[in-house]
């Protein structure tokens, strides 16, 4: 017998798959504890439909993530730090600091987490960073970091 699994079962299959298990076990089992459910033409359809929901809701966030990635493009964070004789910053910038910077120039609010900074910048000077938007999707911001002088 086919049936749809509404739940993650135990060496059968993880929610939503199509599996072919016997019949008794289908009734005595799946059916009776709302782990699956026969996998009629009605069914099969709302999975597809689902599944359709599903693709259109992920090329949507994807296509949003693009739009966002042009906007950032030409941004430009200007930091001015402090620093020591020798040029090196007292403290460092973190994604945290660009993070801020740019929802506050742009209001676009961004996760520090998307930000892909290495290491902190800790010294002057202009630098690219990557900010992931969505799976496979990068942006890029420009952060120019100069004398408080």
């Amino acid at each position: 017998m086919k049936v749809i699994l509404t739940q993650d079962v135990k060496a059968q299959g993880k929610k939503g798959q199509i599996v072919n298990v016997s019949d008794g076990y289908a009734r005595n089992f799946l059916f009776p504890k709302g782990l699956a459910v026969v996998a009629d033409a009605k069914a099969m359809a709302d999975i597809k439909n689902k599944e359709a929901a599903q693709q259109h809701k992920i090329e949507v966030e994807r296509a949003e993530a693009k739009e966002l990635a042009k906007k950032l493009e030409p941004v430009v964070i200007k930091l001015k730090l402090q620093a020591g004789p020798d040029g090196r910053l007292f403290g460092s910038v973190t994604s945290k600091d660009i993070a801020e910077e740019l929802e506050r120039l742009t209001g676009i609010k961004i996760d520090k987490k998307k930000i892909m900074l290495d290491d902190p910048i800790k010294s002057f000077g202009t630098y690219t960073v990557d900010v992931k938007l969505y799976t496979e999707v990068m942006g890029k911001v420009n952060v120019v970091v100069s004398d408080a002088k």
